[in-house]
C-alpha cells in the first residue's frame, strides 16, 4: 500500500512516500542518499520513545550508523535556543556537506531541523520522517523551514527542499485523537481551498480516517500532498499560488500567539478555526454564500474539531489587539495584510482588499460570543 507523489523541482526534485511500515525499511530507503553509512537524527522526546528505536533498527537492517538527538516536545522547541543547540550538536557529530540529517517527528521537528539543515555548512541534505498526520500533510513537503520569534510564528527560516520524505501512516496510530484532529484540520484545509470532491470525499470518509482505516489514511495523505505539491510546483517561495496554502492561517497564526503558542490551541485547531471565519468573512463580503461557512462548520464540528472561539479555553485578547497582532504576519506586503478568501469551497483566493471594519467586526462577533 505504498504511495508515491513526486515533487519534481528542477535539479531539487524528490519523493513523497506514503504508507505503512516506512520506518521498519528506512534503510532501504535513505541508503541511496548516502555517501558513507551514517546518519545524524534529531527528533523530541515524545516522539523518541515510540518510534526512534524502529528507526534505529531500520538503518541498521543496511548497516547505517545512527547518532541522535532529543529535543524536547512542543512549540515552544521552535526558537533560537533548541535551534542553536541543534546546530551545534550536528557540528560536534562532524556532519558533512554530503551527509544526511534526519528529521524524525512532527512539524516543530521538520521546521527546525530544515532550517538547521539550510545553514549548516551552507546547506546539507536532510530527510523529513513526518510522524504526525499535520506533518505528513504539511509541513514535511514543500520546503519551508524555520523558527518562531517573539513577534511571530516561523519568522526566521529559509526555503530549503528535503531530499525525500517517509510517511510512515503507521505512526499516525500513536496520536493522541486530538493530535491526530488537528493534523486534520490541514487535510481538510486542502479540500477548501482547491477542491471540492476532495471535500466531498472528506464528508464521506473523515469517520474512517478516525476509526484508523489504514486505505482511508494512505488516500487521504497522498491527496493532500499531491495538492501542496502541484501548487509548490507552480510557486516554490509563495510569489502568488502559494499563498493559498494559508487559507485559515491569518487567523490561525494570531490565535496561536494570543494563546502563548500552547496547547491550549494547536496549530491544526487554530487552521479550522481559521478556515471557518475566513469562510464567514468571504459570506459576509458577498464572496461566497452562507451556506459555505455553515457546511465548512458542520462538517469541521462532526469530526469533533474546534470551530469557535469560544471552543479555546481562557481569556483572549480583544478584537482590537487581535487585529494588531495580524500586522505582524508574514502575509504582510507593503502594509496590506493579504487574507485568502473563497468564493465557495474548493475556490480559495488571495487578495489585500479586505476592509479592516469587516475583520475587526468578524471578531468582535466571534469574541461575543464566547
Amino acid at each position: 500500500m505504498l504511495e508515491i507523489v513526486s515533487v519534481p523541482l528542477p535539479e531539487r526534485e524528490y519523493e513523497v512516500r506514503i504508507g505503512p511500515g516506512l520506518l521498519h525499511r528506512a534503510g532501504a530507503e535513505i541508503a541511496p542518499f548516502l555517501h558513507r553509512p551514517r546518519v545524524a537524527v534529531v527528533t523530541e522526546q515524545n516522539v523518541a520513545p515510540l518510534h526512534l528505536e524502529t528507526l534505529s533498527t531500520g538503518l541498521a537492517a543496511q548497516d547505517i550508523e545512527m547518532v541522535s538527538l532529543v529535543l524536547p516536545a512542543g512549540e515552544s522547541t521552535k526558537a533560537w535556543p533548541e535551534f542553536t543547540r541543534c546546530v551545534e550538536w550536528l557540528l560536534e557529530q562532524k556532519i558533512e556537506r554530503r551527509d544526511v540529517v534526519i528529521a524524525l517527528g512532527g512539524g516543530v521537528i521538520g521546521d527546525l531541523v530544515g532550517f538547521a539543515a539550510a545553514v549548516l555548512r551552507r546547506g546539507i541534505r536532510f530527510v523529513q520522517v513526518p510522524t504526525s498526520l499535520l506533518a505528513q500533510v504539511d509541513s514535511s513537503v514543500g520546503g519551508k523551514t524555520g523558527i518562531n520569534a517573539q513577534q511571530g510564528k516561523n519568522l526566521i527560516g529559509a526555503f530549503h527542499q528535503p531530499a525525500l520524505v517517509l510517511a510512515d501512516t503507521d505512526t499516525l496510530n500513536t496520536l493522541t485523537p486530538r493530535d491526530f484532529l488537528s493534523g486534520y484540520g490541514e487535510v481538510a484545509k486542502y479540500g477548501m481551498l482547491g477542491d471540492a470532491k476532495f471535500f466531498e470525499w472528506l464528508e464521506e470518509f473523515g469517520p474512517k480516517l478516525l476509526a484508523s482505516d489504514q486505505s482511508a489514511r494512505v488516500e487521504a495523505v497522498r491527496r493532500s500532498v499531491q495538492m501542496k505539491a502541484d501548487i509548490v510546483l507552480r510557486d516554490e517561495t509563495e510569489q502568488g499560488d502559494r499563498a493559498l496554502l494559508n487559507l485559515g492561517h491569518t487567523f490561525c497564526h494570531v490565535l496561536e500567539a494570543a494563546t502563548g503558542y500552547s496547547d491550549r490551541l494547536l496549530h491544526g485547531e487554530g487552521v479550522a478555526i481559521g478556515c471557518a471565519l475566513a469562510f464567514e468573512l468571504s459570506s459576509r463580503l458577498g464572496l461566497c454564500s452562507q451556506e459555505d461557512p455553515s457546511r465548512v462548520r458542520a462538517h469541521l464540528r462532526e469530526m469533533g474539531m474546534k470551530v469557535d472561539l469560544s471552543d479555546i479555553n481562557g481569556d483572549l485578547p480583544d478584537a482590537d489587539a487581535l487585529l494588531d497582532l495580524m500586522g505582524q504576519d508574514k502575509k504582510v506586503v507593503d502594509g496590506q495584510l493579504r487574507f485568502i478568501l473563497a468564493r465557495g469551497i474548493g475556490t480559495a483566493f488571495v487578495t489585500a482588499d479586505v476592509p479592516k471594519d469587516a475583520v475587526l467586526t468578524l471578531l468582535q462577533d466571534a469574541l461575543a460570543q464566547r
